[in-house]
């Protein structure tokens, strides 16, 4: 309605502007016609003319005014035309935010361009190790090659700052978080507990199984028990050792209503739908087939909340994953005060980047070494992306660790940065004081910090690692790019598989490849970082290389409980 009366005050502008030129032009010719009749005849006519020449001299110079008035005041009205229609276009954008299509090409593109630069310089360090000659050339390739590359990345990167779609993102991912938390409320504390659906979720013993990895058996539990709507219990807390005093000396409780796992009707996962108390047994090392998993654990997402998930996330699974962690991870009021008495203690502050380096047991027989070289190269580059903004902050890293020796070697190599952590936390990580109730808590510290760096610098064969970065998702619209592993790519324990599919047909050039037709799909092993990644095609049963860049990653979508009652109101 605005705008179309604006439009209408420019026509009327408009019309005045060409009234006042039609009369201009008038009084012109009838100066011209007095001139000339001013010459033809004698000189008693001059007073006259002179007088009237004037006048005329005088209305021109009112309508040269009066032009500048209008050609003004038509720009203002052109100007604030074009910024209600500005406004119109991103509240447009505000509701009905980016198109599907839209934000997994920009991601797609943000990711192909890490591939490439893997590949470039994997090659050129396969160049210099074979010719000893190429080493300074190949060295200066390099150089301008990351430049070439961290230039690219931050422009990508930006298109979600000026796409004019940020604000969306934040109330969609706000929306989504608040109506995931309330349905898991809602299963959770049910009105009468004696007449409720319950899963028991009962673990054999954690001499396996460290911290990290309980706490993701934990959250097993409760994906199957929200897919199947019901109130998740814990079936044998001593065998958790989350504590002495048990998770809820940590965290808020689960439930507020109901603990009891009393009911009238028991069975085995999977049972059915008219039994009250199922009895989910987690897998252990010995028993770990995959039929005993429930269909519902990641990276399978529920049917009604996928589309929405990939339009907000570069990884949905993350983003799932993360807003289950956040519930279970609601800290007691103890907890937020250790929290925030570290943070005081260490002045743990933004920008700053997280680093977890696991050594000890990890090293036996589930991880390689990486030296502390490996992992601050990503670190500087990092805050060398920074500094194409003209952003200059304090270089900045939070160590988490359980070989303390770390602090001091990190110092003395790195001294331009400002080392933050704890040297007595690392030494309660170690496998004989890492039950300990003081140890527990420090790993919790150590997670807390991880997912509130800015970026995060680790291996995803750490269940902690994977925490910290699982969390981190939860605490903001996509954090999916903002981490690198050494070793792994993102997984959770116990998943069936994850799937990517072949957008671009490929020809092997060699056995150690395979080939590919688009559509195909192929069960991810690894990324090699070199460009290439290893999975098993689906198609031909052949586990391969095959380049990174032609696939992309499948979303699987199952029918979960859809809880529609439970709403949240999306208002702006």
């Amino acid at each position: 309605m605005k705008s179309t009366m604006n439009i209408m005050k420019i026509t009327q502008c408009y019309h005045r502007f060409w009234k006042r030129i039609f009369m201009f032009l008038v009084l012109v010719w009838v100066v011209i016609f007095c001139a000339t009749f001013y010459f033809e005849h004698e000189k008693p006519f001059d007073d006259d003319l002179e007088q009237t020449l004037a006048i005329a001299l005088q209305y021109l110079d009112e309508v040269h005014r009066t032009n500048v008035e209008l050609i003004e005041m038509r720009n203002d009205l052109v100007h604030k035309l074009r910024f209600d229609e500005k406004k119109i276009n991103n509240k447009r954008k505000m509701v009905n935010g980016p198109s599907e299509e839209y934000e997994v090409l920009r991601r797609r593109v943000y990711s192909n361009t890490k591939e490439v630069w893997y590949y470039v310089s994997s090659t050129l360090r396969s160049l210099a190790n074979e010719f000893e000659d190429l080493k300074p050339k190949v060295s200066d390739i390099k150089t301008m090659v990351d430049e070439h590359y961290r230039s690219l990345l931050r422009d990508v990167a930006k298109l979600a700052d000026v796409d004019g779609f940020s604000q969306w993102r934040w109330k969609e991912f706000h929306s989504l978080s608040r109506l995931v938390e309330k349905r898991l409320r809602h299963t959770q504390n049910p009105p009468d507990c004696s007449k409720a659906r319950k899963l028991l979720c009962n673990f054999f013993s954690a001499n396996w199984c460290g911290y990290g990895c309980r706490v993701h058996h934990f959250v097993k539990c409760l994906f199957v028990a929200y897919a199947t709507e019901r109130t998740m219990i814990i079936d044998n807390p001593e065998h958790w050792k989350f504590t002495r005093g048990g998770w809820e000396k940590l965290f808020l409780p689960l439930s507020n209503t109901c603990t009891s796992n009393d009911g009238e009707t028991f069975s085995l996962w999977p049972g059915n739908e008219t039994t009250q108390v199922i009895k989910y047994i987690l897998p252990t090392p010995d028993n770990v087939a995959k039929h005993l998993n429930p269909p519902y654990i990641p990276v399978v997402l529920p049917e009604d909340l996928a589309g929405r998930i990939n339009v907000l996330h570069g990884d949905p699974a993350v983003w799932w994953l993360g807003q289950f962690l956040k519930y279970i991870f609601r800290p007691q009021p103890s907890t937020t005060i250790a929290f925030n008495e570290f943070a005081k203690r260490v002045n743990f502050q933004n920008p700053i980047v997280g680093l977890h380096i696991r050594r000890t047991d990890k090293l036996i027989n589930e991880a390689s070494l990486h030296k502390l070289e490996e992992y601050m190269y990503h670190v500087e580059e990092y805050y060398k992306l920074k500094e194409l903004d003209g952003v200059y902050d304090t270089k900045r890293i939070y160590l988490a660790t359980d070989d303390p020796t770390l602090f001091d070697e990190a110092r003395l190599k790195y001294p331009e940065y400002d080392i933050i952590g704890d040297p007595e936390i690392s030494k309660t990580g170690t496998v004989l004081k890492r039950e300990l109730d003081g140890s527990i808590m420090n790993i919790n510290i150590e997670i807390y910090f991880l997912a509130h760096c800015d970026y995060l610098v680790c291996t995803f064969s750490s269940n902690v690692c994977r925490l910290a970065y699982e969390i981190m998702n939860s605490l903001q619209p996509d954090a999916s790019a903002k981490f690198t592993s050494l070793d792994d790519t993102f997984y959770f324990s116990g998943q069936v598989h994850r799937l990517n599919v072949a957008l671009i047909s490929h020809k092997s050039e060699g056995p150690e490849e395979m080939d590919l037709e688009v559509g195909d799909e192929i069960e991810v092993a690894g990324n090699h970082w070199d460009g290439y990644s290893k999975g098993k095609n689906l198609r031909t049963k052949k586990t391969n290389l095959y380049p990174t860049f032609k696939v992309t990653r499948k979303i699987e979508v199952l029918p979960f409980a859809s809880y529609p009652n439970i709403t949240i109101n999306t208002e702006i």
